[in-house]
């Protein structure tokens, strides 16, 4: 088979969707050599997202999201032959003629519309008529599959489920007992913070964490509780920082900003415990993440999140500022159990394999190629 993979999106983005299809493309290529693949970059990437004997590089012109898209790019891929077109963003070319497949990775902008500005809305309002266009329909969860059953009244037994997996450079370091690092001008000390990752905005749910905090920070302790915040500024995130300033919490919720990958595995390796207190989450790659480098994880309890977590996790109702404040001083205090629940994440991370993605993907690709 030839397949073409949709990688615009990487020349702009940093996040979950081109992890996503920088990690796929990769194993699949390793584990397919026999397979031909084409990578579709968009002219400003400054790198391919994956070099491999049997990866081919195109580049072209049209934006991802732009509004002419379904237009223009058809153009610019007439030359292209593939027996497959993946769109790991969602939205496929509508007037191809060819197999099609797209992943959603979730429906976070039908649960919560208001995160949308006018581009976006007109882009994802578009997920109708995906679904009902594409000969595949990819979830990245049993989660997302309900929700793409419930929120675009799709047959479950048309959507395939393809869960993600923490890239292979998240993994435990040896850091010495003193480890310090110093990242975006913030001095962290290992074992001194608990962490929580994420862009800053309401579905991340920190007001929940930075409550918690305070009601620690109310309680006597020889070895109190801290807060390392790591992720970019994000869509109302003003209220954030009021709650800081009003709950007085300047001196012990740091917030570092964005973060490179080798600081984020030193931090995941660093934190005493990962909070991941999300609201809606299709994946929550962060929790794999996490556990895979060997830090215990507090958890919420919605939606993929107690799928992705398994028993190893700690799961908590999202809001529950009480049962937060409880959990986390009882795990920052116990060595023990921390002990015990780095090695049981450890092991959830290990059912997450980019190697089973890339098998479920392909297979998917030769059942749709076959059916045109």
């Amino acid at each position: 088979m030839r397949i073409a993979i949709d990688a615009r999106l990487n020349a702009y983005r940093t996040g979950g969707i081109p992890q996503y299809t920088r990690q796929l493309l990769r194993a699949m290529a390793e584990i397919a050599p026999e397979q031909r693949f084409v990578a579709l970059n968009h002219r400003k990437a400054a790198a391919p997202i994956a070099q491999a004997t049997n990866i081919a590089q195109r580049y072209v012109w049209t934006p991802p999201h732009h509004r002419w898209e379904q237009i223009a790019l058809p153009l610019e891929l007439a030359s292209v032959r593939a027996d497959v077109f993946h769109f790991p963003d969602f939205i496929p070319l509508f007037r191809l003629r060819r197999p099609t497949a797209i992943t959603i990775h979730d429906l976070a902008f039908m649960r919560y519309p208001e995160i949308l500005d006018a581009a976006a809305r007109r882009y994802y309002g578009q997920i109708h008529q995906a679904v009902a266009r594409a000969d595949a329909i990819i979830a990245v969860s049993e989660s997302t599959r309900r929700d793409i059953a419930e929120l675009l009244d799709i047959d479950p037994e048309r959507v395939d489920v393809v869960r993600e997996a923490a890239a292979p450079q998240f993994q435990p370091l040896a850091l010495p007992p003193d480890a310090e690092r110093r990242i975006n001008g913030h001095v962290l000390r290992r074992d001194r913070f608990a962490l929580f990752v994420g862009t800053l905005e309401p579905r991340k749910n920190l007001p929940t964490l930075l409550r918690a905090l305070h009601q620690l920070a109310e309680q006597p302790h020889d070895d109190p509780p801290t807060l390392v915040i790591a992720g970019p500024r994000g869509w109302l995130d003003d209220d954030i920082a009021k709650l800081v300033a009003e709950l007085r919490l300047t001196d012990i919720a740091q917030f570092i900003g964005g973060v490179e990958t080798d600081d984020l595995i030193w931090l995941y390796n660093a934190c005493r415990v990962y909070l991941h207190p999300e609201l809606y989450s299709g994946f929550g790659l962060p929790i794999l993440e996490a556990m895979q480098c060997g830090a215990p994880v507090i958890s919420a309890d919605n939606s993929s999140l107690p799928e992705v977590a398994g028993a190893a996790a700690r799961l908590l109702p999202a809001q529950d500022v009480a049962a937060w404040a409880a959990a986390w001083s009882s795990i920052w205090h116990d060595r023990a159990r921390r002990e015990q629940m780095r090695e049981a994440g450890r092991q959830q991370a290990q059912r997450f394999s980019w190697s089973t993605a890339a098998q479920e993907t392909l297979s998917i690709y030769a059942r749709i190629a076959g059916r045109r």
